[in-house]
């Protein structure tokens, strides 16, 4: 014989005749529980019956992965039933999960063991007691899955020049939540520098409008959530103009002078051959 499956027609049987005369009250003492990637957690809940626990024909609690999308299913992860004290493990969860319960003192944690990011969802524990249903019977909390921000990349888009409009760059490839980013200046003495008012600074992105020698400095950008924090760095130097135009000037001189040395060594040489 089936004791799980008798102990569920014993509740259909006692819902289709029995109008519930207690108030049960399941709690769960937070709404949101944030742990890091990997850590093996417990999801406490509690319960209280309005009747006599030691006289309840039986207890079942259930712990169930709640859908956050539409179209999507609930996910069972596991049942106690009581006083058999069988449990049963959905496939997904099998190795992974399992149940601190003291019926008597009514306890009910779920216990968790390296959790990943496919466990941010909302859990819920339920606990059903023949004759006790018009209470709460059910109470939820979400767990956030922490994971820390990658190192971020940073970099320059755009060529650095005088006068030009540029935007610096910086992202991590993952962490949860999502990373917030934040960018500082330091001048050649390592002592930081106000933001100018018109540059721009989000979601990583830095924008320098019109830069100028002032623009120059080192640059590091913070990825950070509730976690911890990850830094890169640039260094942004610019030329004077004037150098340039110097440096292009000698260039164009050099030139200049080579081709007119050609020009006299191919007159002299016509004017040789011609005498």
């Amino acid at each position: 014989m089936n004791t799980t499956m008798d102990i569920r027609s014993f509740f259909q049987r006692k819902n289709s005749v029995l109008t519930g005369v207690g108030a049960i009250d399941v709690t769960m003492p937070q709404s949101q529980y944030e742990f890091a990637r990997g850590d093996n957690i417990t999801l406490p809940c509690s319960f209280k019956s309005a009747i006599n626990i030691n006289t309840a024909e039986a207890v079942v609690i259930t712990w169930t992965a709640l859908a956050l999308e539409a179209n999507v299913k609930d996910t069972p992860i596991i049942t106690y039933y009581y006083p058999i004290k069988k449990t049963s493990i959905t496939p997904p969860y099998k190795g992974r999960v399992s149940l601190d319960v003291d019926v008597l003192n009514g306890k009910a944690n779920l216990k968790l063991s390296s959790i990943s990011l496919a466990d941010n969802k909302e859990f819920e524990c339920h606990v059903q007691i023949p004759d006790d249903e018009d209470g709460n019977q059910a109470a939820s909390a979400r767990l956030v899955v922490l994971v820390a921000p990658s190192t971020p990349v940073c970099k320059i888009q755009r060529t650095a020049q005088y006068g030009q409009d540029i935007t610096l760059t910086c992202a991590s490839a993952g962490g949860s939540p999502m990373p917030t980013y934040s960018w500082k200046r330091y001048c050649e003495h390592n002592q930081p520098v106000p933001q100018d008012p018109q540059i721009t600074d989000k979601d990583g992105i830095l924008s320098l409008y019109n830069i100028s020698k002032d623009t120059s400095g080192f640059y590091i950008c913070t990825s950070q959530n509730q976690l911890r924090a990850a830094t890169c760095n640039l260094t942004l130097s610019l030329m004077p103009p004037s150098v340039n135009a110097i440096t292009t000037g000698g260039i164009i001189g050099r030139v200049l002078a080579y081709l007119i040395f050609l020009i006299i060594i191919i007159i002299i040489f016509f004017f040789c051959q011609n005498k």
